[in-house]
């Protein structure tokens, strides 16, 4: 079998001295496990007050739809989109650099005319890695039964003013907070119309050539009750796509296929870093991976992130309540129908913030995930051996190597290896586990695990 470019014998060198040293020789290790005292401070800030009262705020410009009223300023999306403005500006006291993102959608199945398209979008600029970013949505359109409808009462305090009133308490109390990415909140349009917002701004990031690391999008996280009056207030759905549906695989994700890696997509390995992340510092409370790209054929502001190949994720609550779904307002056989405010339990939205918020937080802290990471398989062994390239922070404290049966979702085991670039896992098959390398800091905040990809020969 021909050798890769790092033959056999060298790689084994290394592999083996990077086994025999000490643990205190290959790391000053920094303590992974400790909740890290800002992003506990970041949970315990989050209001769900303050979210009532910005769905409620929302909720009070009787309709959102995208194509309505843009000149009033308490009536329609335009007074909506100015307030969500301003309301940014003023809570986060100039550290967020607030902006509209626009552009005029000529029309199409849902759009019966030409029609501005405005996101807000508030950039929480990061101070040693700015050109890394994490991006946190909702949309803050709403829509009445005929998605055509652009005049009736359309509350919409669900879906997803709950979505867009997380986003902006997060913003705003982590803009009192540093990062060493940056973090971007926006409140997007037009998806009730066929996700125009979010579309537009995933499409610039990709011809802007974005490092876009991490995207979330917040629909409909605002009720803990089903249609059929259960309660579940203790648990979130986390949607990741696994193999994206598309006609022409690219060769990484062929590589997905070959190994066995369906579940190792960028946008997993992401939301196992949330589930990890926001379960600890959210006790008692679950985040449920949902190996989908969204609900069964139903689409959200992720999917055109997924489209231009960033890792991307929803939340939604556990059971949806189609009564209180695109819905007009009324009362039919004494049941009251419509999206509104007392439907929502913000202290539940206040729980899936705090998750998106830790998660954010601890992304933003931690070092990029590394780069390269590939599995040697230059001949038959029991043993796992692994390379990558270095990461270039200057805080970094070494490596990480996480596995787990094939049969698992989450990772289930893990070595600190230090600052090495290859590492061999002694009595670990590749055969039997999935492998991922992570980048952890001197202050121990971890970065998302990358999954390794058979060596080249």
């Amino acid at each position: 079998m021909p050798q890769s470019p790092l033959t056999h014998s060298v790689l084994l060198s290394i592999t083996l001295l990077a086994c025999a040293l000490p643990a205190s020789a290959q790391i000053d290790e920094p303590n992974i496990n400790e909740k890290k005292t800002q992003i506990t401070k970041i949970v315990q800030q989050i209001s769900a007050q303050r979210i009532d009262s910005y769905v409620r705020k929302l909720v009070s410009f009787h309709t959102r739809h995208t194509m309505s009223e843009t000149q009033s300023d308490t009536v329609g999306i335009g007074a909506a989109r100015r307030w969500i403005k301003a309301e940014l500006e003023r809570c986060s006291a100039g550290q967020l650099d607030v902006q509209f993102d626009s552009y005029v959608e000529a029309g199409g199945r849902r759009i019966s005319k030409p029609t501005e398209i405005v996101n807000v979008v508030a950039t929480l600029k990061g101070k040693t890695d700015p050109g890394r970013y994490y991006v946190v949505s909702g949309h803050y359109d709403s829509r009445a039964t005929d998605v055509m409808d652009a005049t009736s009462f359309a509350p919409g305090a669900n879906d997803d003013a709950s979505g867009t009133a997380a986003v902006m308490e997060m913003a705003c109390v982590m803009a009192q907070h540093r990062f060493d990415a940056s973090i971007v909140f926006m409140a997007v349009a037009a998806e009730e119309q066929g996700l125009y917002g979010a579309t537009h701004w995933a499409k610039q990031a990709r011809e802007k050539n974005l490092n876009i690391a991490g995207m979330f999008t917040n629909d409909i996280i605002g009720s803990s009750r089903s249609e059929h009056g259960e309660i579940d207030n203790k648990s979130v759905r986390l949607f990741a796509e696994g193999i994206p549906a598309v006609k022409e695989l690219p060769d990484a994700t062929r590589n997905l296929i070959a190994t066995g890696g369906e579940s190792d997509s960028i946008s997993r390995q992401l939301a196992r870093h949330v589930k990890e992340t926001g379960e600890r510092y959210v006790p008692g409370f679950t985040v449920n991976i949902i190996h989908r790209r969204d609900r069964y054929l139903r689409g959200g502001d992720h999917i055109p992130f997924l489209e231009q190949g960033y890792a991307a994720l929803r939340f939604t609550e556990p059971n949806e309540d189609f009564h209180h779904q695109h819905q007009n307002v009324r009362i039919e056989n004494g049941v009251q129908l419509g999206d509104l405010p007392e439907f929502v339990d913000t202290d539940y939205t206040a729980n899936v913030a705090r998750v998106n918020a830790a998660a954010l937080a601890s992304l933003a802290l931690a070092p990029a995930a590394p780069a390269q990471v590939q599995m040697n398989t230059s001949q038959l062994e029991n043993d796992t051996s692994m390379r990558w390239n270095a990461n270039t922070e200057a805080d970094l404290a070494g490596y990480r190597i996480v596995w787990r049966d094939t049969t698992s979702s989450v990772w289930q085991g893990s070595v600190m290896v230090g600052n090495v670039l290859s590492y061999t896992v002694k009595g670990k098959s590749k055969d039997n586990y999935f492998f991922g390398v992570q980048a952890v800091d001197k202050d121990g905040n971890i970065s998302v695990a990358s999954y390794p990809m058979p060596e080249k020969k």
